[in-house]
């Protein structure tokens, strides 16, 4: 079984005629529109569909966040060592640790958290995140540890692609460059494919995106800093979803409400609204743009410029769907599925690779129209 990450592919993608690969995967198999966890962001979800657990459960509440464990400390993409640190994923164990130790071996050609000893485990097979490694050698890497002795070989794999979801911020999601890169993917696919069958290998693709892609502009940017009176409130988060925390216990609920092209909510109100609140890392106001605005804090520092691609809306929003594709002996050809929970990917995973997986939130009945049985 193989868990393919393309992130940011929105679904739509497959039909503008660059992805011919993930077309026939499609067509052949079962596919769907997926609604990602709350929030619609790349950490956070790739941590539910591993955890089948949504972030204020699995703690991985944004690709940004802070712990009153770690006071002065900030978890980002870039820091790995602080990211090494066990508490900012011991929410929830990956499907990696569970597996082993009911004796299936992983093999992660990236996968977010994959990076580190989780609960005294890693996969069997892993590789560090490396941006610059291309498409090929990702899939190359992936075939390589297929050679491994049958003994020594994994069962579960995982592959990650970041190069359309780095494409559709920087151009946005219509854009000649955004398409390019998912033909490259596609062709990466093709490259995947010519493997399997040159070894023999039968294989379950589940083929998933985190999340979609919206069109933004300088133009529709909201003053997070300004909505609340001077040096009351600490922007931690901006962007489609902010969060604040009072600064000395100042008062913020000015904050608190429906403004134009947004809403703010205190915590323990979004909790029981967006499902996303309890957690100890959320902020104690977040904010939830309307899509194709965002909110800014000279407080933070920009994360990407030039960009007219952006993530983190509502995930019922259709510009944040993500991708759902099953391709294999598992899998029935021609199955549109209804729209499903991404927390019902790892019920899914843990059954193919048949180990019993641990306490989640997905439904396995919301895939099982798509199973021969």
């Amino acid at each position: 079984t193989i868990l393919i990450s393309i992130d940011g592919f929105r679904p739509d993608y497959l039909d503008r005629g660059q992805t011919p690969t993930l077309s026939h995967l499609a067509a052949h198999g079962a596919h769907a529109k997926m609604r990602p966890a709350f929030p619609s962001i790349t950490f956070p979800n790739h941590y539910t569909l591993v955890t089948g657990v949504r972030p204020d459960t699995h703690g991985v509440v944004n690709n940004r966040m802070e712990d009153p464990e770690r006071p002065g400390v900030s978890f980002t993409l870039a820091d790995r060592v602080v990211a090494a640190d066990p508490i900012w994923w011991r929410g929830a164990a990956p499907l990696w640790v569970v597996a082993a130790r009911q004796g299936v071996r992983s093999a992660t050609m990236f996968w977010p958290g994959s990076d580190y000893e989780l609960e005294g485990v890693r996969p069997a097979y892993w590789r560090a995140f490396d941006q610059t490694l291309t498409d090929f050698a990702r899939v190359d890497t992936l075939l390589g540890w297929l050679d491994a002795p049958e003994a020594e070989r994994a069962r579960f794999f995982t592959l990650y692609f970041d190069i359309v979801d780095t494409a559709g911020h920087r151009f946005g999601p219509d854009a000649y460059e955004t398409m390019a890169a998912a033909a490259q993917v596609d062709a990466a696919l093709t490259r995947l494919l010519a493997g399997l069958e040159a070894r023999g290998q039968a294989a379950n693709l589940v083929i998933v995106s985190d999340h979609g892609m919206a069109e933004i502009s300088d133009a529709r940017l909201i003053d997070l800093d300004a909505m609340m009176p001077a040096g009351a409130g600490r922007g931690v988060w901006d962007g489609p979803l902010a969060g604040v925390e009072p600064v000395n216990g100042a008062d913020i609920s000015q904050l608190v409400g429906v403004h134009p092209n947004g809403e703010c909510l205190r915590k323990q109100d979004a909790a029981q609204r967006w499902g996303f609140g309890a957690n100890v890392r959320v902020p104690a106001v977040i904010c939830l743009a309307a899509v194709g605005w965002r909110y800014r804090s000279a407080q933070i520092p920009p994360y990407r410029t030039p960009s007219l691609g952006a993530h983190g809306y509502d995930p019922a929003a259709p510009e944040m769907a993500a991708l759902f594709i099953a391709n294999g002996p598992a899998f029935r050809a021609g199955i549109e599925l209804e729209t499903f929970d991404s927390v019902s990917v790892y019920p899914l995973l843990a059954d193919l690779i048949g180990v019993q997986p641990a306490a989640h939130e997905g439904d396995l009945a919301d895939t099982a129209p798509a199973r021969v049985r």
